[in-house]
């Protein structure tokens, strides 16, 4: 059996985390695979240690239009057997938000799901991505697949995932039918690693920065590894890494242990 890391980070701005000693972080981080989201650049804006950094094979995906928005990375020490950007519907797939890679003993999805805050127009748009990726990891399950989905849900699933619960029950990020899509894509058979491991209040992965929320951990927990049950006896450890620095979310992680 070996040990492998998987790690998620929001890094709010790829270029602007490389200045803060991303590079450096991840060399002694040492995931085997991490997933970025909300990256914000094209593979040809990044100096080339960032692009693909030492010992990693680089799969990017970002909007087909607007610049300096939205993206995402799948940086990877072995190389998947396939890797696929989107899931299929031009509509969601515009923006960016997904890189499925593939490899022998699972399938990982990295996903940066849309903030609904904006506007009923967006949260309708949340909305409809979440029904859309729901159907499509149903696919991948049909046909026997074990999956990790990891990524920024922009949703804090329960009352213990977030400081102030009831002053943002109108709040998109916690409105009842974003948790209730959360309860319907545990029930379509993923369980939450780090809910497995821990059940302790105060644990979150994103802070506002205006408010400096961050100091007095004030938080949401927005970023997640969902496993589907047929690998969770894999995985042996689900953490959250709240001391790294360099973006208003922290990086998540796993660690399973496979043959």
């Amino acid at each position: 059996m070996k040990e492998l890391k998987i790690l998620c980070w929001n890094v709010n701005g790829v270029r602007a985390v490389g200045r803060k000693g991303f590079l450096q972080w991840l060399d002694e981080a040492s995931p085997d695979i991490i997933c970025l989201q909300e990256t914000k650049a094209r593979p040809e804006q990044l100096e080339c240690e960032l692009k693909e950094p030492p010992g990693y094979s680089a799969y990017w995906n970002y909007p087909e239009e607007a610049r300096g928005y939205s993206g995402v990375a799948t940086l990877t020490r072995e190389k998947p057997l396939r890797v696929e950007n989107g899931f299929g519907i031009p509509k969601f797939d515009q923006e960016g938000r997904t890189i499925i890679t593939q490899y022998p003993q699972f399938t990982l999805l990295n996903v940066y799901f849309p903030n609904g805050k904006k506007d009923e127009i967006r949260l309708k748009y949340k909305m409809d991505f979440y029904d859309a990726f729901l159907k499509s990891v149903d696919q991948l399950q049909g046909r026997g697949e074990k999956l990790i989905v990891c990524g920024d849900f922009n949703t804090a699933h329960k009352e213990i995932d977030l400081a102030r619960p009831k002053e943002n029950e109108n709040v998109s990020g916690f409105l009842p039918m974003e948790r209730e899509w959360m309860d319907e894509f545990v029930a379509h058979g993923f369980m939450d690693a780090f809910r497995y491991f821990s059940k302790e209040p105060n644990q979150y992965t994103w802070w506002d920065l205006k408010s400096r929320a961050r100091e007095r951990n004030v938080g949401w927990r927005l970023d997640y590894f969902f496993i589907t049950e047929n690998l969770m006896k894999s995985v042996s450890k689900a953490f959250i890494m709240s001391e790294v620095m360099g973006s208003d979310h922290c990086p998540v992680g796993v660690i399973l242990k496979i043959a």
